[in-house]
C-alpha cells in the first residue's frame, strides 16, 4: 500500500481536518502541535514531539550526486526517507525505487504525485503533500489510495467439479461495494488463484450483497495488498484484502466482518499454461467464478472445458510472502 503524508507548516487546523478526512496515513506538523492533531483524530504525527521524529525516525536527503543516492539506500534500511531532487529530476528516483523501499517524495501538485507513483511502474512508497490547497490534498489522496498494481489474469479451463462434505467456509464482508466483474483471488495453492465473483448480482434466492465475497474454506489462500496472501480463516475486521476486476485492475478494501459457517462444499479444478490447480467453494448456486469477459458464472452451472479467470505464479509462499524454493501444494 502506498502511503500518504500531508505536510502542514505553518500550522492550519483546517488542513489537518482535510488530511484526516482524506484518509492520510500521517501529518507532518511544526513542533508543539502533535497534541492538537491527536485531539482531532487518531493518526500518525511526524513532528519533534510526534510519533515519528524528523531526522531520527524519518530521514531527509536532497539527491544531487551519486553519493547522495548511496546515502538514501543506507538510510532506507532503517526507515522512511524523504527524497528531494533538484528540478524534479526523475532518474535518481528510478535508481532508488529499483533498489530499495521506504522511498518517499515531496509533491506540490497532482501531476507530481502521479509521476512519483508511476516511476518504473512500481512507484515510490509514499508521497508527502506540501500544498496549502485542500483540493490538491484531496485529489492526491484519491490518487494514492487508488494506486494499486494490476494483477495478471489468465484464462483457465475447468477440468473438474466434485461435491464434498461439510466444512467451515468464509464470507468476506468489506467496507466497500464491489461491482460486476469484480471479486477476490482465492485458491488451495498460491500458484493458482481463482477470481471468485462478489455477490453483486440479482438472483431469486437472496438479496444481493455487493460488499461480500463468499470466498471459500478457512484453509484457502486469498490475495491481499502488497502481493501477499493470507489464509481466509485468519482474516478479521480491519484487515485489508485485494479487490480484483476482470481486466486485472485492483484496489484495496477494508474487511468489516468475516462470517464463518458450516456449509456443503465443492472442489473446483482447472488448468492453464500446463499446470492444474484447484479451489474449494461452498456448493451453492449463488457462488460464482468470473468469465474472461467479466460475466459471473455460478459454480453449479459450470462444466469441464468452460473458461474462467485465474492468477498464476511460480513461487511458493512462506508466511504469505513469495519465496523461491521447491514447494508442492496438492
Amino acid at each position: 500500500m502506498k502511503k500518504l503524508w500531508v505536510k502542514i507548516d505553518p500550522w492550519d487546523k483546517k488542513l489537518v481536518t482535510t488530511a484526516l478526512e482524506s484518509g492520510a496515513d500521517a501529518v507532518w506538523v511544526p513542533p508543539g502541535k502533535a497534541p492538537e492533531v491527536k485531539a482531532l483524530g487518531l493518526i500518525t504525527v511526524v513532528a519533534e514531539d510526534g510519533d515519528l521524529v524528523p531526522g531520527r525516525q524519518v530521514a531527509e536527503v536532497t539527491v544531487s550526486a551519486t553519493e547522495d543516492e548511496a546515502e538514501v539506500l543506507r538510510l532506507a534500511r532503517e526507515g522512511p526517507v524523504l527524497v528531494r531532487t533538484p528540478d524534479w529530476t526523475i532518474i535518481p528516483l528510478e535508481n532508488l525505487v529499483a533498489q530499495s523501499g521506504n522511498i518517499f517524495v515531496e509533491v506540490a501538485t497532482v501531476e507530481e504525485a502521479r509521476t512519483a507513483l508511476g516511476v518504473l511502474e512500481k512507484g515510490v512508497d509514499g508521497v508527502v503533500v506540501a500544498s496549502r490547497n485542500p483540493g490538491v490534498i484531496k485529489a492526491v489522496a484519491r490518487l494514492v489510495k487508488e494506486a494499486s498494481p494490476p494483477v495478471a489474469l489468465t484464462v483457465a479451463r475447468i477440468t473438474g467439479l466434485k461435491p464434498l462434505g461439510m466444512g467451515d467456509r468464509v464470507c468476506v464482508d468489506t467496507c466497500s461495494n464491489l461491482g460486476l466483474g469484480e471479486g477476490m483471488l482465492v485458491g488451495n495453492s498460491s500458484g493458482g488463484l481463482f477470481l471468485v465473483h462478489a455477490e453483486s448480482l440479482e438472483n431469486p434466492y437472496v438479496a444481493p450483497r455487493p460488499f461480500r465475497v463468499n470466498a471459500g474454506p478457512v484453509h484457502a489462500y486469498i490475495r491481499v495488498p502488497g502481493g501477499k496472501t493470507r489464509y481466509l480463516g485468519e482474516l478479521a475486521a480491519g484487515d485489508e484484502v485485494l479487490v480484483v476486476r476482470h481486466d486485472g485492475t485492483t484496489r484495496p478494501a477494508v474487511v468489516g466482518r468475516v462470517k464463518v459457517e458450516s456449509r456443503p462444499l465443492m472442489l473446483v479444478t482447472a488448468a492453464a499454461e500446463g499446470k492444474e490447480f484447484s479451489t474449494i467453494l461452498q456448493n451453492a448456486e449463488t457462488i460464482r467464478l468470473t468469465r474472461p469477459g467479466g460475466e459471473a458464472v455460478s459454480i453449479v452451472a459450470l462444466h469441464p472445458g468452460e473458461e474462467v479467470l485465474a492468477a498464476l505464479e511460480e513461487a511458493g509462499r512462506h508466511f504469505g510472502h513469495k519465496v523461491q524454493e521447491t514447494i508442492t501444494e496438492k
